[in-house]
């Protein structure tokens, strides 16, 4: 069983710092002017229809166009992009004029850090920006994937976390959505075509070192969702 509760408080703190998920499903650090997504899986699209997937392969500019509209809104000092930025090493190579264009644009503006993923483990190509396998900043560790036996605090990505929601007239919706336990913290995805994982599964429990609470922003503030637990 899973219960639900509204949280009016907009922002979570781990450890020292203060973070505002977005429901466009980016970390927003008011503290450090720093902006966080995860696993953009750019050119995605491209590798399918390669693959012989009949899927439009405009995913990299739908994606970056919703990474400028939050730059353009909360002005930060940096970007950090936590992962699997590419669908593959070959990613770069293949974007389009329109898009390589954007993402370029987007990268001159702010401080860029590239964190290597398990799709795209090297730099090879990138418009700018600095790579490392890890960053700390603000006494807050920041990877690709959750190390349930370091100490902590620390926000990735890696695992798409979505969570089904019910919806009017008995439906169900499945939405992305952030996944905490303690001071660990996984955000969603944010490229347009990546895929999901339960937030409730037992390797994002074992990732976070503990049972996951799943975390939806909304206009009304974070509905926290615990599965589990009595109604």
């Amino acid at each position: 069983m899973a219960v639900a509760l509204l949280d009016r408080v907009a922002r979570i703190r781990l450890g020292p710092a203060e973070f505002e998920p977005l429901m466009e499903g980016a970390l927003w650090w008011p503290g450090e002017r720093t902006l966080l997504v995860a696993d953009l899986h750019l050119e995605k699209g491209s590798a399918l229809a390669r693959a012989g997937w009949p899927v439009p392969p405009y995913d990299s500019l739908e994606t970056l166009r919703g990474l400028e509209a939050l730059v353009n809104r909360h002005r930060p000092r940096r970007v950090v992009a936590l992962g699997d930025s590419f669908h593959d090493t070959q990613g770069p190579a293949r974007l389009a004029a329109p898009a390589r264009a954007l993402l370029e644009a987007i990268v001159a503006r702010v401080e860029w850090w590239w964190i290597a993923g398990n799709h795209d483990p090297v730099g090879r190509g990138l418009p700018g920006g600095a790579v490392a396998e890890e960053r700390m900043l603000g006494g807050v560790a920041l990877r690709h994937v959750a190390r349930p036996h370091d100490p902590g605090p620390d926000v990735s990505g890696h695992f798409h976390p979505v969570v089904v929601v019910p919806a009017a007239g008995g439906r169900r919706v499945v939405r992305r959505c952030f996944v905490r336990a303690g001071d660990r913290l996984i955000l969603p995805a944010f490229g347009a075509y990546a895929g999901g994982l339960d937030a409730h599964d037992p390797a994002i429990a074992e990732a976070l070192g503990g049972p996951p609470e799943a975390l939806v922003p909304t206009a009304r503030g974070l509905v926290r969702i615990r599965r589990g637990a009595a109604a």
